[in-house]
Formats: C-alpha cells, structure tokens, sequence
C-alpha cells in the first residue's frame, strides 16, 4: 500500500477534520504520527486522544526537532506560519493531504468520491455504512464521525475507497481543489453553489473547478449526479464518463416520488426503468432522503441489490454534529449542526420541525465560516433562518479580520426578521455568555434550540445543558414575560 515505509510523519494543522482523519489512517499502516495545531475542538479532540496523539500546541521551529521523515501540511497553514517556513528551511519533504491520501492510500483503490456544495459528509458516510454492512470492508476518507463507526477514517480491505470530495483548496503550495488529487472511479455530485468566497471570485468559478472535477473521471466510470440542480446540470454536460441522476424529476434514473416526513424519519418510492422500490431512513428531512437515493444510486449502479442497502440503510446512525442530539433536559432538546451556508441552515431547521412537529424550535446561529462572516449571504440569511420560530445570532467570527466593506451585518438581519418576517429575533454580541442569559429567561418546556455553526461556538450546546439542569421550567407561557436581552458590559 505505501511506497515506501517511513518511521515518522509530523501533520501541521492535525486538528482538522480531514487532517485528524489522516493521522488515524497513517498510524493504522505503521507510521508513528506528530502533529501540532492551536486550538483543537470536538469532536476531533476527542478522535485524537483516541488515537493516542498529543499535539504540540501552537506551530514552532521546535516542533520539528525531531526530524521527521515526511511532513503534511495543512490548508489552515499559511506560507508565513514559522514552522512551515522551518519545514522548507530544513529541506524536509512535504506534501498536502489530498496528495498523501492518494499516494499512501488510494493506489489499487477503486475510489467513490462525493462532491458538491451541500451533503458530502452524509452522503459520503451512508456509502461507507451500506459497504461495511454488506461485509464489503472499505476504506473511507470523510469530514465527519459516522456514529456507525466512531471514526472519520479507515483504512478498510475491500476494493472501493470512500472519500469526501472538498472543492476547497489544497495548501498555501496548492491552490487548487482538494477533490482534483482524488483518482475517481464512481463520484457523486450533490449540488453547487457558490460558497468559500475566500477563494472563489464567483459562482463561474466554481463551477470551472467542479468541470475540472468531472473531466478526471474515467469512461469506464460513473457519475452520479442530482438532475434537479441546474448547476450540476450545466457541469455534467461533457462528462467522460455514464452518468445516472437522481431526483425529483420525472427525467431521473433514480426518480425520488411519494416523500413522507415524519417524527420517526422519512421515506419515499424510488422509481427506475426497471423497478419501484419502497425506501425508509431514520434520517429527518426532505435533503436527507436525496442524500440517501444518490448513495443508493451509486452503490447499486455498482452492483448492490436495493434489498441490501435498505437493511443497512435501517441500522445507520448518522454522523455528529449533523441533526445530533446532544441533549435532552427537562422536555428540552437541544441539537448541535454543522450548517452554516443559508440553503444548508433552511433544510436543516426545516428537518427538525418534521421531526418535532408542534414543538417551538429556536435556531441559534453562528456565522463562522469564511462565507458567512461575509455579506455574501445577508439577505438569504433572513431567508434562511425565518424557517425557526425564534432566532438568536452570534457575533461573526473574527469579523474584525474583514474589511468593513465586507462584513456580514447580524444586527440586519435580525432586524429584517423581526420586521419583514414578524419572526422573534436577536443578534446578541460579546459572547455566549450573553446568549445564555436571554436564551435560559425565555426558554420553555418542549422547546427544541438548534445551535448551528461549523466551529466550536464556545462550547455552548453544554453549556446550555448546564444551565437548564439549574432552571425551573414553565409549560404555562403566560407565566413568563418577555426577557430584555441582555447588554454587554463595558
């Protein structure tokens, strides 16, 4: 599998997703595994004490004392970060993770890739579930911790290799698309839009590194692809390869008909030239039943039998921190997202009000990414979140990094809820702290609170807990009145 066996490989960056994933899958083929990092969250905080790693904290010279074989450079580092800068000094060989994925990795691999703007991570997880409960082994390569596995990486012994495709870019050495260093031979495409505004000028631009995407795929390979989204359309058009779509189209392979959405999931009628087949998740939500036909789509292209991706399909658990659970107390759920892009954030709170009907769903949203700290997104933002019944928004993640210009304005678009959508909403500044106060006056028996972000959010989902096992509850509303929000103190 490796070309060469080395005794020491140091990952800058470890505490990504996908470069925590990395150090688990070379560990597993013998390497002996550094990293270093600043501030790692959950759940890869976790994912690295299990795996027995201890990152340095913070990036020095010093970390590399000593002198590993091979360094893997992540694309959070930047080309005047002071370790990466002493990498190159010291003549160190380095490479990105994509290129250390696919050279220790994916050679002699049959490799399923999933793209797209929305859906990956799942997507990519429910086709490594559906292989490992058909006793297929495979490896995979995801963004994200499938609760079926409690791990976001493995090495696997079968013939197919599941990766998550991202479409941002590799290393300050590799501007290019992580998904182009992938070798495809079956890929799924869920959907593009315009997203990572860092490094993507326009919604043209993505769109010519999706075409790139598509260009690599062999004419013995298959291409999956979400027929109801234009933009994928546009893409697929001079595709190498067979493509089979999906969705609600009539036109589709794979023609998603009879959706149902209840408390207890979903299901829908899968209709094909061939057959109709009946299919049931346990996953809420009108995006994960088309997340869950284009894996099935992919997989029984590929010679699965529908009979044995529904018995996997009735045993998955999902993946944290997307639609998870962390927290039931007092008749108060409270649930932890990884939404952050408008279209991800109204599918997202529109599951939880199928699965929790006549419950009051509060969505508690972060921006936080490089996209949504921008006002790239401020009027679909209101959009977006009018689908919750009451909104808190935090304060934009280090949006003093941003010129003026192009920060996101949270006040606007509270306002804009308030008085365009008559829905109660707050942008509430300086901290969670904050937060907490107005959320834990104002809260009731049978509520449900949404905290979206794709960071830490400071911990707040426990923080929550901790503070709802200490108040008194009301099933009565007009016991209460309506809190002040609490102001900062100066």
């Amino acid at each position: 599998m490796m070309e060469q066996k080395k005794k020491n490989i140091h990952l800058l960056g470890i505490g990504g997703t996908g470069m925590g994933a990395l150090a688990g899958l070379l560990k597993e083929i013998g390497y002996h595994v550094t990293g270093s990092d600043n501030e790692i969250y959950s759940p890869m905080k976790e994912e690295l004490e299990r795996l027995e790693i201890t990152p340095y904290k913070g990036y020095s010279e010093k970390n590399l004392d000593d002198r590993p074989d091979h360094v893997v450079i992540g694309n959070v580092i930047t080309k005047i970060n002071p370790e990466a800068i002493a990498v190159e000094k010291q003549g160190i060989p380095y490479l990105s993770m994509p290129q250390a994925l696919a050279r220790f990795f994916l050679k002699d691999r049959q490799t399923l890739v999933v793209t797209g703007t929305h859906g990956k991570t799942t997507v990519s997880t429910l086709l490594a579930w559906f292989l490992t409960a058909a006793q297929k082994d495979p490896g995979f390569f995801i963004g994200g911790i499938g609760k079926n596995f409690g791990r976001s990486a493995a090495r696997g012994s079968g013939k197919y290799f599941v990766v998550e495709g991202d479409e941002y870019d590799t290393a300050y050495f590799d501007k290019g698309p992580k998904f182009l260093h992938y070798r495809p031979f079956g890929s799924i495409l869920t959907s593009i839009e315009f997203d990572h505004a860092d490094i993507y000028r326009s919604l043209h631009h993505v769109l010519e590194a999706f075409r790139k995407f598509v260009a690599l795929m062999p004419h013995n390979g298959v291409l999956i692809a979400n027929i109801d989204d234009a933009n994928v359309k546009r893409v697929i058009a001079e595709a190498p390869c067979r493509v089979v779509t999906y969705g609600f189209s009539p036109e589709a392979h794979y023609a998603i008909t009879h959706l149902s959405l209840t408390p207890e999931g979903s299901s829908c009628e899968i209709t094909t030239k061939k057959e109709k087949i009946s299919l049931h998740s346990p996953l809420a939500g009108r995006h994960n039943i088309v997340n869950t036909v284009a894996a099935c789509a992919l997989l029984h292209e590929l010679g699965m039998s529908f009979d044995e991706l529904q018995q996997g399909l009735s045993t998955f658990e999902g993946v944290k921190r997307r639609q998870e659970v962390v927290g039931n107390i007092k008749d108060i759920t409270i649930i932890d997202d990884f939404a952050h892009h408008p279209t991800a954030i109204s599918e997202t709170i529109d599951a939880i009000k199928a699965r929790y009907p006549k419950r009051r769903v509060w969505a508690l949203f972060e921006p936080r990414s490089n996209t949504s700290c921008r006002n790239v997104f401020q009027h679909e933002f209101v959009e977006a979140l009018a689908h919750a019944d009451r909104v808190i928004i935090a304060s934009p993640f280090k949006a003093d990094k941003l010129p003026k210009e192009e920060r996101l304005d949270a006040q606007k678009i509270a306002d804009g809820l308030m008085n365009e959508k008559g829905i109660d909403a707050h942008y509430i500044p300086g901290g969670t702290e904050f937060i907490l106060e107005y959320l834990i006056r104002n809260i009731n028996v049978q509520d449900v609170i949404l905290v979206m972000s794709n960071g830490g959010f400071d911990n707040i989902h426990h923080k929550i807990i901790e503070k709802l096992e200490r108040r008194k509850l009301y099933e009565d509303h007009s016991q209460l009145k309506m809190s002040r929000i609490p102001k900062k103190k100066q």
